[in-house]
């Protein structure tokens, strides 16, 4: 697979000559003839199609290093000759949908469709801006043709690619800061938003490539770019969007974050190791802006506390299973804690649930029977206090 495809960034795509309008009336011998040709044609078209995945594969494999300048221009002018056939196929259902089966055919779980033709200039640039195996020519050429225009049709969507990419080789070494989300975090989010906005409006929502990006992240940075775009998104500040996220949200709201809760929140093991890895004051944002969120965070948060065990010998709450107990007593206090001091609504669903709780686990009033109980009792306490406060510093 990889030799052919090398071989075709040695060759120069032909011309179509497929008759996709309709033509005048002929006799019937020539209707004939001209269908032949036009499948026999259609057939080469998808078998080069076939040959695209390969030839991502090379562009990000060591066999780039035999690649001089006229080879690289070549493999350009195939990643605009297929970017020509998603612009020419995306009206027609009936190609568009055979292309993107030729594309799947022979390949599990991938990651390509029809849509993905649209941007080859850009996943072959991207892949081979990657490969240190690439020449020091070939190299220079592929930055004169992405920053000067030269690659295709769209020059700007090329020259925005190599920003972003110089963009994030210089944000590689930011981190999580203790206030907040890194400069690189922040910069992706705003990315993933855009992508997703794009999709939204050219592919009815089809997002298939969200879970195979995120997943390429390290788990703590994927999380807290999700949450970053969610809350941009809900916030209706600085990416757009309206106000209340995924619960009171416009229609364009929902369309960019409900791929994201999904991700988030399909695979619990997913979704239990983001509430780990997060802050309690992170989460808590969430919780306030998306109420499918909310709801499952409490149900987690519920599940966790039902492996704490009251130490009549130390005076507190343990982990009574450490395998099966993610947080300590303390942890869980800090997490209810936060939900709490979100909002009015946020606050009376937390209260509500750990009534039901209490409620359920025999409704003890005194401290060291119940985690739920001694949970509510700290939670109204410090509510007391800060409302206290509060009304000390107007006076």
């Amino acid at each position: 697979m990889f030799g052919l495809a090398n071989r075709m960034a040695n060759l120069r795509p032909c011309r179509l000559g497929l008759a996709l309008g309709p033509g005048a009336r002929r006799d019937l011998h020539s209707n004939r003839r001209r269908q032949g040709r036009q499948r026999g044609t259609m057939e080469a078209v998808l078998g080069q199609v076939a040959e695209l995945p390969a030839l991502l594969a090379v562009s990000r494999s060591a066999l780039v290093r035999d690649w001089d300048p006229p080879t690289l221009d070549r493999a350009l002018e195939w990643a605009r000759y297929f970017q020509h056939l998603h612009d020419r196929f995306r009206g027609r259902p009936r190609l568009r949908d055979a292309v993107g089966r030729r594309l799947r055919q022979g390949q599990r779980c991938s990651p390509l469709s029809f849509r993905h033709l649209g941007g080859c200039p850009e996943l072959l640039g991207l892949a081979l801006m990657e490969n240190r195996a690439l020449p020091p020519a070939a190299c220079c050429c592929l930055l004169q043709r992405l920053l000067r225009g030269e690659a295709g049709p769209e020059p700007g969507r090329l020259a925005l690619l190599a920003r972003r990419k110089a963009a994030s080789r210089l944000l590689e070494g930011s981190v999580l800061s203790l206030g907040g989300p890194g400069p690189r975090v922040c910069a992706e989010a705003g990315l993933l938003l855009c992508r997703l906005r794009e999709d939204g409006r050219e592919a009815a929502g089809a997002l298939g490539w969200l879970g195979p990006v995120l997943e390429q992240l390290p788990q703590p940075r994927a999380f807290a770019v999700v949450a970053e775009a969610l809350l941009r998104q809900g916030a209706g500040g600085g990416d757009g969007g309206s106000v209340g996220g995924g619960q009171a949200g416009g229609a364009e709201t929902g369309s960019v974050a409900d791929p994201l809760l999904s991700w988030l929140l399909e695979d619990l093991h997913r979704f239990s190791a983001c509430c780990l890895l997060l802050p309690g004051a992170l989460l808590a944002s969430l919780a306030g802006r998306y109420a499918q969120l909310s709801r499952r965070y409490l149900d987690l948060l519920a599940e966790w506390g039902r492996h704490l065990l009251y130490d009549p010998l130390q005076g507190r709450w343990v982990k009574g299973c450490p395998e099966e107990a993610k947080l300590s007593w303390e942890e869980l206090r800090e997490r209810f804690g936060c939900l709490c001091q979100r909002s009015v609504h946020l606050r009376g669903q937390t209260q509500a649930a750990l009534k039901l709780l209490k409620a359920q686990d025999g409704d003890f009033q005194v401290r060291g029977l119940s985690v739920w109980t001694d949970l509510l009792l700290e939670v109204e306490e410090d509510l007391r206090k800060k409302y206290e406060v509060a009304l000390m510093c107007e006076l």
